[in-house]
């Protein structure tokens, strides 16, 4: 039977990484996940994610939506049309699938995290 999954009661390993260098804007961030659940069919992630001072560009998958909640710090997002986006502690945000712009680290921040990659046919 599938049990209740509290983060405070995990501790899973960090995963660290960075902007890949064709990306990157500004800064070589490190990006730092613990990622606390992943559903049996690999479509759906949930954790924490924290990044440091930093810029790169991003591009969603057609079928990968991302909703966030910033814990600490403040980004700002900025899609094609040049449209920007800040959040910061008690914020929420959307990244919609298909989604292509920049994510822009202004304070070292913390956020936790929900992805959904709809599998297809």
């Amino acid at each position: 039977m599938p049990s209740i999954i509290a983060f405070s009661h995990q501790a899973p390993l960090p995963e660290y990484d960075f902007p890949r260098e064709a990306r990157r804007i500004q800064g070589v961030p490190q990006r730092t996940t613990w990622n606390h659940f992943t559903n049996a069919s690999g479509e759906m992630f949930a954790g924490i994610w924290a990044c440091e001072v930093g810029s790169w560009r991003i591009e969603f998958g057609a079928h990968e939506d991302e909703f966030f909640f910033v814990t600490q710090g403040r980004c700002r997002i900025i899609d094609a049309a040049g449209t920007t986006v800040e959040a910061g502690p008690g914020e929420s945000l959307v990244i919609p699938a298909g989604f292509k712009g920049v994510f822009e680290v202004l304070e070292p921040m913390q956020k936790h995290y929900v992805i959904v990659e709809r599998k297809t046919a």
